[in-house]
């Protein structure tokens, strides 16, 4: 099974830095998933946590769980009210000369019998706003944060294909799969949900060794 680090835990709150590859439901084909490790992460609690977000299946990082369905409800209303700051990190399959930018392109999923859903730009979608910064180009790849304002799904990935004119590496949907990247390299990297009358929930996740394998092994910072 799978590791699964705890970045941060409170009575309300776990954050985990989640594997790469390893998705949040059971698989239709079977295979393991975030399920399958909720027991354990009930950490002495009567019920097991539940996600507050999503993180696609390649992803990994930050994934905050709630332990009780009132928190639940509570970080469920920050997401939708954007009141969470997420950062990302992910590896471009080219190197892009800008230093920093914004990418505003609206979204819709289309769907074919062929080759299944996917997210794409389009003026009537639903809006989605992601800021960006390079912060290393080197060897036909780059390392770019992202700062998504809105949560839509394969937000970042679209933006990068489509809005910095580079796919994540190894994205099979948006771009295409590479040898050099053992899935698409996108990275939660920091979180923080605030709380009423509380200190927010707060982590950040180091950089996973796929990451370090292409050359980007500092910490992020």
């Amino acid at each position: 099974m799978a590791d699964i680090p705890i970045l941060y835990e409170d009575a309300e709150a776990l954050i985990v830095d989640k594997p790469g590859g390893l998705p949040l439901d059971p698989p239709r084909a079977g295979g393991e998933s975030l399920a399958n490790h909720l027991e354990e992460l009930k950490l002495g609690f009567q019920r097991p946590p539940a996600p507050a977000h999503r993180l696609d299946t390649d992803t990994s990082g930050c994934l905050l769980l709630a332990r009780n369905p009132k928190a639940l409800k509570r970080f469920a209303r920050a997401f939708e009210e954007r009141l969470v700051e997420k950062t990302y990190l992910g590896l471009l399959a080219g190197e892009i000369a800008a230093e920093e930018g914004t990418v505003e392109l609206a979204l819709s999923k289309i769907s074919s019998a062929k080759d299944g859903w996917r997210m794409i730009p389009a003026r009537k979608g639903k809006p989605a706003i992601t800021h960006w910064r390079r912060i290393a180009a080197e060897g036909g790849i780059s390392l770019v944060e992202f700062r998504p304002v809105t949560g839509r799904t394969h937000q970042i990935r679209v933006h990068a294909a489509a809005g910095l004119g580079f796919p994540l590496l190894g994205d099979p949907i948006y771009g295409t799969a590479d040898r050099r990247a053992p899935r698409t390299m996108l990275h939660a990297a920091t979180l923080t949900v605030p709380r009423e009358g509380k200190p927010p929930v707060s982590a950040a996740a180091p950089l996973p060794a796929e990451f370090a394998a292409l050359g980007f092994a500092q910490t992020y910072g």
